[in-house]
C-alpha cells in the first residue's frame, strides 16, 4: 500500500515508518497538518493515517477540508483521546475509522486491510479509468500517474479518457477524429499526432512503462508494456 503518515511526534512516526515498510508499504511522513493536506491533495495514497494533535491544521480539520474538495481517500485517525464523543467528532470529519493510542501494530495492521478492502468494493461506485498506475478521475476530471497529479487540457484529458477507455484495441486516426473531435474536422490534419505527442510528454516521458504505443500504419493503442 502507498500510505500518508500524519505524526507530529518524531518518535511514533518513526516507529509507524518502520514497521510499515517492513510490510512492504511505500510511506510518506508529514508533520503538521498544512504538509498533511498539500500531500493528499498533490498525490494518491491508498490510506491516510491522521494524528489529531497536529500542528496548524488539526487532523479533524484536515479531514473536513479533504472531503470537502472531493478526496475520498480513506482515513484512520489516530488519536490519544478515546472517549465516545472523540471518536464521534472524528467520524464526523470525514475519518474511516478511528484508533486509539496506544495501539497493537497487529490492530493497526488489521484496520488498515478492511479500510482498503472496503474502498477497493467501493471502486465501482466511482467513476475512474485505471490503467498501469495512471488513474484518471472522470468527475473530477483529474489524471494522475505514480501519486502525480498530470495537468491536462481539456482535449488532452478527452482523448486519454478515449485511449483508455479502448485499451488494448488499436484505434485508428480517424476513429479518433470522429469520436473526440468533431465530425466534420479535417481529416487531412496531423492533429492526433502533435495531441498523442503531448500525451507522451505528460503520461509516458517520465515512468519507465510507457502505456502509449504508436502501430505504424494503423493507428495508437494504450496498453502495459508488460
Amino acid at each position: 500500500m502507498k500510505l500518508l503518515v500524519v505524526e507530529d511526534e518524531p518518535k511514533v512516526a518513526s516507529f509507524l515508518k518502520q514497521g510499515l515498510e517492513e510490510q512492504q508499504n511505500e510511506v510518506t511522513v508529514v508533520y503538521d497538518g498544512y504538509f498533511a493536506k498539500k500531500m493528499a491533495t498533490e498525490n494518491v495514497y491508498d490510506v491516510i493515517l491522521l494524528d489529531v494533535m497536529i500542528p496548524y491544521l488539526n487532523g479533524l480539520e484536515v479531514a473536513k477540508e479533504l472531503r470537502s474538495n472531493g478526496i475520498k481517500t480513506p482515513i484512520l485517525m489516530l488519536t490519544a483521546l478515546g472517549s465516545i464523543d472523540e471518536k464521534v467528532s472524528g467520524l464526523d470529519a470525514g475519518a474511516d475509522d478511528y484508533l486509539v493510542k496506544p495501539f497493537e501494530f497487529k490492530e493497526l495492521l488489521a484496520r488498515l486491510r478492511a479500510l482498503t478492502k472496503r474502498y477497493t468494493d467501493n471502486m465501482g461506485d466511482q467513476r475512474v479509468l485505471k490503467l498501469e498506475d495512471l488513474e484518471l478521475d472522470l468527475d473530477r476530471k483529474v489524471a494522475r500517474r505514480g501519486g502525480k497529479t498530470i495537468d491536462l487540457t481539456a482535449k488532452e484529458f478527452a482523448l486519454l479518457e478515449y485511449l483508455i477507455r479502448n485499451k488494448n484495441r488499436v484505434i485508428s486516426r480517424s476513429e479518433i477524429l470522429e469520436k473526440v473531435w468533431d465530425a466534420g474536422f479535417d481529416t487531412t490534419t496531423n492533429v492526433i499526432d502533435v495531441y498523442i505527442n503531448f500525451l507522451r510528454k505528460k503520461i509516458d516521458k517520465e515512468f519507465s512503462t510507457k502505456i502509449i504505443h504508436t502501430m505504424v500504419g494503423m493507428g495508437y493503442i494504450v496498453k502495459s508494456e508488460s
